[in-house]
């Protein structure tokens, strides 16, 4: 058995396909699979990974399902590895020729304690994304990255196959098509922490269609699932100023979803009460940023 799959994700991206997959023919270390979930594509993307696994130039495995989003299509993806490690890379992004080689050799040897490792993302000029890791940091959860370490910018994580299996799946909330992924990392965060290594295992080209450009539209339009990661968050969280920011947009999210019932999770009465003008004002401004223009004729 190969110890690493690489999956991804994709729905109507063959025009940019091309680049993950030309990065993962070029890697250093072959030991891989690579998993594409075709989240109900209407392109050419079937045609092309067709004419890629003709070329049979790595090991791919190609699942298509009916459109399900970003978190129903991941679901598919844990459900369907077999190796012991695995790694989501974006089909929008691709991986640094030595990346996978890089992984294999860092999770050598990887206590029980850690549910993987964690790498760094950069852009396609070389620059990273963010902050690099502390360099006597040895072990942290996701979390504590951010909070305590005072890291910034987006990181890529390599798991444990079992263990997100034992997290997963995310839940999928009708008429709604995602929860930010940080809310199946910070249920792992309780048990297990991560190694951070300061190389890059990922570059990142964002698209106009990605998550992150259009993070105003999927908070408007999937107010449940982020209020799930918004509870978790401040169920969990012993920072105030944290709990505080994560109500304010908890609020924020059960208005659009119409349903105030969902502050009754967290049990929290003065805390809503003080973060309710902040989370109404916020509110207030998605609606402005995601407010179609209108044209005067």
């Amino acid at each position: 058995m190969k110890p690493l799959t690489v999956f991804t994700t994709t729905y109507n991206r063959g025009y940019c396909l091309h680049q993950i997959y030309h990065s993962l023919v070029r890697q250093t270390h072959s030991d891989f699979i690579w998993l594409l979930i075709d989240d109900g594509s209407t392109d050419q993307t079937e045609s092309l990974v067709q004419s890629w696994m003709e070329e049979n130039k790595i090991e791919i495995e190609y699942i298509q399902q009916e459109n399900k989003g970003m978190n129903g299509a991941h679901n598919t993806a844990y459900a369907s590895i077999k190796t012991p490690w695995n790694v989501s890379i974006d089909s929008d992004d691709y991986m640094p020729d030595n990346a996978v080689e890089l992984i294999l050799k860092n999770i050598q040897n990887l206590g029980s304690k850690f549910a993987g490792i964690v790498g760094l993302d950069s852009d396609t000029q070389g620059n990273l994304i963010g902050t690099s890791f502390p360099e006597a940091l040895t072990q942290s959860t996701l979390s504590d990255l951010y909070h305590k370490q005072g890291v910034k910018g987006d990181k890529k994580i390599v798991y444990r196959t079992e263990i997100i299996k034992k997290y997963a799946p995310y839940p999928l909330i009708e008429g709604e098509k995602f929860i930010p992924p940080g809310y199946l990392y910070r249920l792992i965060d309780q048990d297990y922490v991560l190694k951070p290594i300061n190389e890059v295992f990922v570059i990142v080209n964002y698209q106009k269609d990605g998550f992150t450009k259009n993070l105003f539209s999927l908070y408007k339009n999937n107010p449940k699932g982020f209020a799930l990661h918004r509870i978790l968050k401040i169920n969990l969280s012993t920072n105030w100023i944290e709990r505080f920011k994560n109500m304010v947009h908890l609020i924020s999210c059960c208005l659009f979803s119409k349903d105030l019932s969902l502050l009754n999770q967290t049990k929290s009465p003065l805390l809503i009460l003080l973060a309710f003008p902040f989370g109404l004002a916020l509110n207030g401004y998605i609606r402005l940023k995601t407010k179609k223009p209108t044209f005067i004729k």
